[in-house]
């Protein structure tokens, strides 16, 4: 998937490409192309990247009182002489360009994914002892703020809090660490109201002439794992508002999870599509027909 535009491109991720549009500013366009297993799947899914972006402008908006944000528009008359591709319509944030802190924010309000796996190795959460009764998917007592490195290569690593404080400083990390808090507190209150957990998400926090901001995405699909709460069980993990179905199909192949990925069947992107738009439309009280570029 490639963009028409006239800018200077800067990075080229998984699923975003980031442009120079000039003034401080940067223009980031969010794909469809989906990854698992940290490979990057041939076949994209369709309007994945409107989704994305629908959902972080509306959180943008929600949590504008716990912390500024990047985000300067989503209005394609506001982008920048030479973004006039039409593929680009409700895909495409104009940001201010942000420091961004070496740590990712994450928050756990259960306990899941590799903070599991440590548990049940160690009885441990990113090196603190937690009870021994806990099972998975299990609700924290509350929620925690547990920071990982940021990889360039290979899988970020979980660090303390005292090592993220070692990256940052000590000041910025505990500031980090409480705007991230409330962050997840308050879009979590939102999501249970709408029939979904946010069990964990990941912020990526930065600097802009100073001020913490928080910036990239915001409590979507896919920075954090969204349960349907009819469907939450200790003991046993959810279905989750995202690649899913990617995810199940690829578990049921003979695959080594290295690349090339196998193809996914059509049948297996529109689950994952329907998944995506829905999470937005529960969560938002949206309709994704709304949304620029949506249907």
């Amino acid at each position: 998937m490639t963009w028409a535009i006239g800018l200077p491109l800067v990075y080229s991720g998984k699923v975003r490409d980031i442009y120079d549009a000039g003034n401080d500013r940067l223009l980031m366009v969010t794909s469809d192309r989906i990854s698992a297993f940290d490979v990057v799947m041939d076949e994209p899914i369709p309007d994945k990247g409107r989704v994305l972006t629908a959902m972080s402008q509306f959180w943008f908006d929600t949590l504008a009182d716990v912390v500024p944000n990047h985000l300067i528009s989503t209005d394609a008359a506001d982008l920048p002489d030479g973004a006039e591709d039409p593929a680009i319509v409700g895909r495409a944030m104009l940001c201010n360009r942000a420091e961004m802190l070496p740590i990712e924010c994450i928050v756990r309000g259960y306990i899941t994914g590799s903070a599991w796996k440590e548990y049940l190795a160690a009885g441990t959460m990113h090196g603190s002892v937690l009870s021994d009764d806990l099972l998975e998917s299990s609700r924290l007592p509350e929620p925690v703020f547990t920071p990982s490195t940021k990889a360039d290569e290979g899988h970020d690593v979980n660090i303390s809090f005292d090592q993220a404080a070692d990256l940052v400083g000590g000041d910025l990390a505990a500031h980090a660490r409480s705007v991230s808090l409330e962050l997840y507190r308050r879009g979590a209150e939102l999501a249970a109201e709408r029939g979904i957990i946010i069990a964990d998400t990941k912020f990526e926090l930065g600097l802009v002439d100073g001020e913490l901001v928080v910036a990239d995405e915001v409590l979507t699909p896919d920075s954090s794992r969204f349960w349907p709460a009819e469907s939450w069980t200790p003991g046993s993990t959810p279905p989750s508002f995202d690649k899913q179905p990617v995810r199940d199909f690829l578990d049921g192949l003979d695959w080594d999870k290295q690349p090339p990925p196998p193809p996914l069947p059509a049948s297996v992107v529109s689950a994952s599509r329907a998944r995506y738009v829905e999470g937005y439309e529960r969560i938002t009280g949206l309709s994704f027909g709304d949304w620029p570029g949506g249907s």
